[in-house]
């Protein structure tokens, strides 16, 4: 028996109804013909964040512009009961790219890219603008290849003692290896916001400053994990204790 043609997801931002006609941009026509080849009467599933996934198929196909054409509306249950806030410290490279897109998979609602005292990373004006145009890319992305029903908002970068004292109506944790306790010592909740260092860790100052704040420091355990390990570490944990993750 022949496995069924994997369906791709694209995420557009853009109102969805069963029976519209929706033109995709440049970037997501050329995936859909040129990378993946598919021709007129494929089938698409499409999503725009307003929980719900939608069955198409392209109806017009050229060397510039396609066009699906939108049959049904699903609404399944794959969202997270956890709403996350992630403050990622600002990482080089694909380390970036790989904590931003594993973030996603897990289920965060929203991420926060933060420079910190001891990051390496030194970005501003068109550098900035660029690296965030990217990073939006990879959170798209991952949103679709991972199933999620929504785009998780990724907030503009800023520096981490400007947004230190936000999302005081959330339980507020950081990964710190002097704190004491793990996440099984705290008490669950459904909003969350986590904080997690650079590949040097927080500073003390910052450590201090955060605590002062109402941030909690927690600890996964006694071996020493990469920023990008941490976040996925750190949201794999919390979605297995209070969230979806294992049914």
């Amino acid at each position: 028996m022949s496995r069924r043609a994997h369906v791709p997801r694209v995420f557009v931002d853009a109102p969805l109804a069963a029976g519209a006609t929706v033109e995709l941009p440049e970037a997501k026509r050329h995936h859909l013909a040129t990378v993946l080849r598919l021709k007129a009467g494929a089938p698409v599933t499409l999503f725009n964040g307003d929980g719900n996934e939608y069955a198409a198929r392209i109806d017009h196909t050229d060397r510039k512009h396609m066009t699906l054409a939108v049959e049904a509306r699903h609404s399944p249950r794959r969202e997270s009961p956890l709403s996350i806030t992630l403050y990622q410290a600002i990482a080089r490279g694909d380390r970036m790219d790989f904590a931003l897109a594993k973030a996603v998979e897990l289920g965060v609602t929203a991420i926060r890219p933060v420079f910190t005292e001891r990051s390496k990373v030194k970005l501003d004006g068109e550098r900035l603008a660029r690296k965030q145009a990217h990073w939006q890319a990879v959170v798209e992305s991952a949103a679709e290849q991972s199933g999620r029903l929504i785009r998780p908002t990724l907030e503009s970068a800023t520096d981490l003692s400007r947004c230190i004292a936000k999302d005081t109506d959330r339980l507020r944790l950081m990964l710190a290896p002097t704190a004491t306790g793990g996440l099984q010592s705290v008490t669950a909740t459904d909003r969350i916001a986590l904080l997690i260092g650079p590949e040097s860790g927080l500073s003390d100052h910052e450590i201090d400053t955060a605590a002062t704040a109402g941030w909690q420091a927690v600890t996964l355990g006694p071996r020493i994990l990469r920023t990008e390990t941490a976040g996925m570490a750190a949201l794999a944990a919390l979605q297995s204790l209070w969230g979806d993750l294992g049914g």
